[in-house]
């Protein structure tokens, strides 16, 4: 293909199109188009959140997948923070080899989200 045949493509359409007064518009232009609002409200979703059960079966069923036991996975959910953690578990020694997001993370997340409820959360505890 070149740029003359691209071009001339280009050129013929017009000619495709209906010649004259006619303002009928085509067939799938019948309807006008959606306005914001009904678009908007056609893409969001019902925000159910799960239950802590279903979380639970959920990485329950995912922790026995083979994929995960393959790559030595274990998820979960941090109890204080309600965040998901992933661990890459040694198989020999059954020990953590990486976690994610990292201890030190989770206790910066616990004790934003403890400072955000009122309570004074520290993000330094250090003594002097």
């Amino acid at each position: 293909m070149t740029i003359d045949t691209i071009g001339s493509a280009s050129t013929a359409r017009p000619t495709d199109r209906a010649v004259g007064g006619d303002a009928t518009p085509a067939s799938g232009a019948a309807r006008a188009p959606a306005a914001p609002v009904e678009t908007a409200n056609a893409v969001k979703a019902a925000e159910a959140l799960p239950s802590e059960q279903q979380v639970s079966d959920a990485l329950s069923k995912l922790n026995k997948t083979p994929q995960a036991q393959a790559n030595n996975l274990e998820f979960s959910v941090d109890q204080d923070t309600k965040r998901t953690v992933v661990k890459v578990i040694d198989q020999n020694t059954k020990e953590v080899v990486r976690q994610f997001p990292t201890k030190e993370a989770l206790a910066i997340a616990k004790a934003l989200d403890e400072e955000s409820k009122g309570s004074p959360g520290l993000l330094i505890d250090q003594t002097a």
